[in-house]
């Protein structure tokens, strides 16, 4: 906020322990041995939005004052080494921050609210699992220090532990990385969109929505109709095509499921 004043006029700190819209979920889900799984995904929410619009701004307007040949103006970016560099270095590693606690947060309070709504005492006996994902960082690779920037994608590195959903009416996964250098030990976020939002509220119906989540405690309207099951490619294919990178541990379907 010292360095970038206008995020002192945004309600974005309030976001804190808010879940946000399109893809973001809480999800209530079984093992294939009836444990019961709490999911969710978020990330950080409008102040990782406003960092990424203030820093791609500044960039392009660095770049017309030092590079006069840039074919795009959104491939403006900052070299290695100056203040604004660092500068958006730092704002992103604290945005990631920003996201495991706005995570942990509401973990918290999905679990509490659990224990008021269910009467029969339970306990947590598995350690929570917290990947980030769109994100940047230092990492090491092939012997050379080097900023790796997964979209869509999370870290898989030898025994680390991720999670890969479907969509709101397919299996998700728990899995443990194996390391694969070639994907600079990466996997798949998700299974990935098949269509866009938009295209999927013109080729499907509330009707459709409804048959394709009969399993599913969730929304079924017209609001969400962009993120029904057929939008998203199949994530069986998709956990086919990345062998190499994860070995599954759970696979868990959706019993309930909360969009944002």
């Amino acid at each position: 906020v010292e360095k970038h004043p206008r995020f002192r006029s945004t309600n974005n700190r309030k976001h804190l322990g808010t879940l946000g819209t399109g893809n973001h979920f809480i999800e209530v889900c079984l093992d294939e041995a009836g444990s019961v799984w709490f999911m969710l995904h978020s990330g950080s929410r409008g102040v990782g939005n406003a960092i990424g619009t203030f820093f791609i701004e500044l960039a392009q307007k660095d770049m017309q004052q030092h590079v006069a040949n840039l074919p795009d103006r959104d491939l403006a970016y900052f070299e290695e080494g100056c203040r604004h560099f660092d500068d958006y270095v730092e704002a992103v590693g604290w945005a990631q921050q920003f996201a495991r606690i706005n995570r942990e947060v509401m973990m918290r309070n999905v679990v509490e609210a659990a224990r008021l709504a269910i009467s029969k005492p339970f306990g947590i006996d598995a350690a929570a699992v917290n990947c980030h994902h769109n994100y940047v960082q230092k990492e090491t690779h092939f012997g050379s220090e080097v900023l790796v920037t997964r979209k869509g994608a999370v870290s898989a590195r030898k025994g680390e532990l991720g999670i890969i959903p479907g969509s709101m009416g397919a299996k998700s996964f728990i899995v443990r990385g194996l390391g694969n250098p070639e994907s600079f030990c990466s996997c798949s976020h998700g299974a990935g969109r098949a269509m866009s939002r938009n295209e999927a509220k013109r080729r499907f119906t509330v009707e459709d929505q409804v048959r394709a989540t009969a399993h599913v405690e969730c929304r079924k309207d017209e609001a969400v109709i962009d993120e029904i099951p057929m939008a998203y490619k199949d994530i069986d294919a998709v956990m086919k095509a990345q062998q190499s990178l994860v070995e599954v541990v759970h696979t868990l379907r959706q019993v309930v499921c909360v969009k944002g």
